[in-house]
């Protein structure tokens, strides 16, 4: 079985069922989105938008959002100039749904894109039916991430891209002190403060530190069969733009 938990990580990795996951999802929905924008001071906006450039969209894609909580991804995948024909958002989590579908409505997006209960290890697609596949901030809280891997690779044409976002710990020294103390103490007293959740905002440190580094991952994607698969370290390595595609025919 591959392992997931980075080789540096200290502390025991965090449950990651998919009933405990949508459980505590569901829990903090109403101040998700708020919450996003305000711990990372308005950037995660920035981050989807570069996932998205990195697809080089031309207008007639069909691409998938895998956990796509609120569809912040999926709206900006719609959003974007050239915007994906249609997408479809999976998430484990119903009131996130909710709120997505709400926001999708508002925008006058629904016609366009779609969002549905799933499983990111049981894909609700056939085999080969997206250009290109999407991610952010959810591969960590699968609890197989291969098995994961091997769903996208299934639901992606030959020569699909895959953009995935996902948290990590900075490497440089006196940056990595920093951060870590306010993503360890200081996020989570905000968290908890403003979601009214105790444990989802301690969740979210635990499951950055236990999961693969970087060069795991993309190790993990590459041994899934993945090609080109490169990580780009944003706003000084705490997110990583992980890209790659399916190999053409």
């Amino acid at each position: 079985m591959t392992r997931l938990r980075s080789a540096s990580a200290t502390q025991t990795a965090p449950d990651r069922s998919a009933s405990r996951i949508s459980a505590m999802f569901d829990a903090i929905a109403p101040r998700y989105d708020f919450l996003n924008h305000l711990l990372s001071a308005g950037v995660d906006r920035r981050w989807r938008r570069r996932a998205i450039r990195s697809l080089k969209l031309r207008g007639t894609e069909r691409v998938l959002d895998l956990c796509t909580g609120t569809a912040d991804l999926a709206i900006a995948a719609l959003d974007a100039r050239p915007a994906a024909a249609r997408v479809l958002g999976v998430d484990l989590a119903s009131a996130m749904l909710k709120i997505g579908r709400d926001k999708l409505g508002r925008r006058g997006l629904d016609a366009r894109g779609a969002l549905v209960r799933g499983d990111a290890t049981k894909i609700p697609a056939a085999d080969s039916s997206f250009d290109a596949l999407t991610m952010a901030f959810g591969i960590r809280n699968v609890e197989n991430v291969a098995a994961a891997c091997d769903e996208m690779r299934r639901v992606l044409k030959p020569g699909g891209r895959l953009a995935i976002l996902e948290f990590a710990v900075p490497t440089a020294r006196g940056f990595r002190a920093a951060y870590l103390w306010y993503f360890r103490h200081v996020l989570p007293r905000i968290g908890r403060l403003v979601s009214r959740h105790d444990a989802a905002y301690s969740y979210l440190p635990a499951s950055v530190g236990a999961f693969a580094t970087p060069e795991e991952f993309v190790t993990i994607l590459r041994q899934r069969h993945f090609v080109d698969v490169s990580a780009v370290p944003l706003t000084f390595g705490i997110v990583f733009l992980y890209t790659a595609r399916t190999p053409a025919v």
